[in-house]
Parts: structure tokens; C-alpha cells; sequence
């Protein structure tokens, strides 16, 4: 029993390390991607449309995006349960058609309160060519198949993922296998809907000190089981008989 505990602790310590290995290869796939020039996709979505959503490399994510055309906003969809410094919101989700293309972007506009939603105020801004700059996001699905797994069909449902390819059966173009979500301004949003940043954390995280920790402790129980032996095998030995006289 004391091995097998060994051994699990043991392994979990083996885990974090992999989580370590991960998180260190993900921080240089963030590197790589804030350090690589602007993707215009104007030019270079025919080359990606012909790829799904499930097979995008993910060294797209995080590179930045500049495009040109016309938002949909009768196909807008709002993204629910989405937090912002601590309130309750949506974000609002939005096709972008490319200029000189049949293809379609959903782009992530940004987050508004809850109370502007339910009031109807969903901040469709002007028809016409717009410029957008953004970064990549990539498809969101979940591996259940349940009911609850299936993305709601028509234009101005509520979204609980952004699951492009479900959401492309029921636009009437094609989309782009990944998103984008629209930066910030310099010095960040002020007005809504609040555009958010890229996260940029390229720290390892804890994960070395935790297996460290599960380490100590897979160690820590072998030394107090052998201690325990030995108290125990020298409270058993009994107590040996006087061989001399007694005086």
C-alpha cells in the first residue's frame, strides 16, 4: 500500500511536469506570435478558408490581423456569461465580409453589461467598408456530444462558444476557419463595447513547485514508513534473559 502511494504521488509530481512542459511550449507559441509582422487577410483568406476549423494550426492564435470590408449586423450573434473587471456581460460576435471575397470573418467586437443587451442596444455601428485590426482566436467546441453541446441555429441566438464551424452551416457564406477579436485602441477601450487586449503571461506558472511538493511528499512517506518499521521491529524484540549469577 505505502509503495502504490509512493508511486502516485510520484506520478503526480510527473504530471505537473508535463503541465510545466506545456505551459513553456505555449509561452513560446505567444512569443512567436507577438513577435511575427501583421497578417493582411484581405490577401492571404483564400489560402485559409480552404482549411476547417478543427485543423487551423495553432500558431495562428495571437497573431495579429488588419482586413477591410463590411460588417453583417443581421447576422450578429452575442457571446453569453462573459465577465469584465467583475460585471456580468456578452460579447458581441459579428461577421465581417472581406472586400473582394465570398468569405466571411467573424470578428469578436467586444464586451457590453448585461443591461445594455436586455435593453436592445447591441452597438451596430455604420454600414459601409470599415478597416479592422485585431488578433486570432480559434474555433471553440467541447468533445461531449450533448444536447446541450449543439450550438443554437439563426441569426441573433445566444452563444455560449464560439463554434465556427456549426455557426458556418447556418450563415449564408463561407467563414474563415478561425476568428478575430478587434483590439483595443491606444490606450485601451473606453466606450462600449470595451475591446480587450491580448493576454500575454509568458510566466511558467507554479507547476515546478508543485511537483517539487508531490516529490517531497512521495519521498517524505517512504522515509516515514521505514522509520515506522524500525520502531516497530525494535519495540518487538523481546527482552534477552541474564546469562550470569544472581547474587
Amino acid at each position: 500500500i505505502v509503495v502504490a502511494m509512493m508511486i502516485g504521488l510520484a506520478r503526480l509530481g510527473i504530471w505537473q511536469l508535463d503541465r510545466l512542459e506545456q505551459r513553456r511550449q505555449a509561452n513560446a507559441q505567444l512569443l512567436a506570435a507577438l513577435e511575427s509582422s501583421s497578417i493582411d487577410l484581405n490577401a492571404g483568406i483564400a489560402e485559409y478558408a480552404a482549411v476547417a476549423p478543427g485543423e487551423v494550426s495553432s500558431d495562428l492564435a495571437n497573431r495579429d490581423v488588419t482586413m477591410t470590408g463590411t460588417y453583417n449586423f443581421a447576422n450578429q450573434r452575442v457571446l453569453k456569461l462573459q465577465n469584465w473587471e467583475g460585471r456580468a456581460g456578452i460579447h458581441l460576435i459579428t461577421p465581417f465580409v472581406l472586400d473582394g471575397s465570398d468569405v466571411a470573418v467573424l470578428v469578436d467586437r467586444g464586451w457590453i453589461p448585461d443591461a445594455e443587451y436586455e435593453a436592445g442596444n447591441l452597438f451596430t455601428a455604420a454600414d459601409g467598408q470599415q478597416s479592422v485590426t485585431g488578433y486570432v482566436a480559434l474555433t471553440e467546441t467541447i468533445s461531449r456530444q450533448t444536447a446541450e453541446a449543439v450550438v443554437p441555429a439563426g441569426p441573433g441566438i445566444e452563444l455560449f462558444r464560439v463554434d465556427i464551424a456549426a455557426l458556418g452551416e447556418e450563415l449564408p457564406y463561407r467563414l474563415a476557419p478561425f476568428y478575430i477579436k478587434e483590439a483595443p485602441p491606444a490606450g485601451g477601450s473606453v466606450e462600449l463595447p470595451i475591446r480587450l487586449a491580448k493576454e500575454v503571461d509568458l510566466s511558467e506558472g507554479p507547476h515546478l513547485s508543485y511537483a517539487m511538493q508531490w516529490f517531497i511528499f512521495s519521498l517524505g512517506l517512504g522515509i516515514a514508513y521505514v522509520v515506522f518499521v524500525r520502531r516497530s521491529l525494535i519495540k518487538g524484540e523481546p527482552t534477552p534473559e541474564p546469562t550470569g549469577p544472581i547474587s
